[in-house]
């Protein structure tokens, strides 16, 4: 099974080019990133294009290019996709203000992580659709040229579907806020009735010491926490649950927290993890569910640290 983009221009400068491509072999991938690459190299403005996937993939990819393989990045997949999606964006963010041409000019070759866990759970595949969505609104303004190369070994049909409607030019493609809205109407399982109350958000890092997270990981826990409820507050209700790493906060706001890119957006200028708002707090936990009630009423934000 292969589906290639093909080779085309780039998108003008200030214009994100997300491409999505699929692929069942190993030669099927090569036929797909060959015409890729070749167009990123003959780019002007740009410097070598990149290509993030598996070893082995990556292993074809060079003895297909032959010579030409010195004039193009090679990152093995599991070393970008370290944690979290919004990780990735991080991740993602920093690599091209220090390697991207003019304006984020680039083009990297994607192929995500979906094996080297063990494959992802259904809860993690959700959040990485949703990175996907998201990326064409965050990095909208710049020229980058990403081709997401979704391998049908790893990833499963379901995944790959859902996949295409996060990326333009499949002819199923979504609004981001179609498809966000439509991740977001997932109900979360209720707090346990043993849930304990806590009285400020503060109180978050000696709750988790309690049950058992180290002390280093019960305070990066409970800044992150904290660091939600001083962006999204005032907060009517801090319920807690859990033990160790599983510990899971939840914050009930007094209004509405709305922007879909809450938490996804970096901040300027302050580094990869800057202690502050709602994108520290998806940068330290694993999960960071957000659900807008009703109109008129507040939000959820549930928090797991692992």
């Amino acid at each position: 099974m292969s589906t290639s983009t093909g080779a085309r221009p780039a998108a003008a400068q200030g214009q994100f080019d997300h491409r999505m491509a699929v692929f069942g072999s190993d030669d099927a991938f090569v036929a797909t990133a060959l015409p890729f690459l070749a167009e990123g190299l003959a780019a002007p403005d740009e410097p070598p294009p990149v290509a993030i996937a598996a070893p082995g993939l990556l292993a074809a990819l060079r003895d297909a290019l032959g010579a030409a393989a010195r004039d193009v990045g090679f990152i093995d997949h599991a070393d970008w996709y370290t944690g979290t999606a919004a990780n990735a964006v991080a991740q993602g963010a920093a690599y091209l203000a220090a390697n991207a041409g003019p304006g984020g000019r680039i083009h990297l070759l994607m192929e995500p992580d979906w094996a080297g866990r063990a494959g992802r759970s259904p809860r993690e595949s959700t959040e990485w659709i949703r990175y996907e969505c998201l990326s064409n609104l965050l990095f909208a303004p710049f020229a980058t040229t990403a081709l997401c190369a979704y391998d049908v070994r790893t990833a499963g049909p379901a995944v790959v579907d859902a996949a295409r409607r996060a990326h333009p030019g499949t002819g199923v493609y979504e609004q981001p806020p179609v498809l966000v809205r439509e991740l977001d109407a997932l109900p979360l399982p209720p707090p346990p009735q043993s849930a304990a109350r806590l009285p400020a958000p503060e109180a978050v890092r000696a709750w988790a010491a309690g049950q058992g997270l180290p002390a280093a990981h019960a305070g990066r826990f409970g800044r992150a926490v904290e660091a939600a409820a001083a962006a999204h507050g005032p907060v009517a209700e801090i319920l807690a649950w859990g033990e160790e790493a599983a510990c899971v906060c939840e914050l009930r706001l007094c209004r509405a927290v709305a922007d879909p890119l809450a938490g996804f957006v970096p901040p300027p200028g302050g580094g990869p993890e800057p202690e502050q708002g709602l994108w520290f707090t998806r940068q330290v936990c694993a999960y960071v569910d957000v659900r807008d009630g009703a109109p008129g009423d507040g939000a959820r934000i549930r928090v797991q640290y692992a």
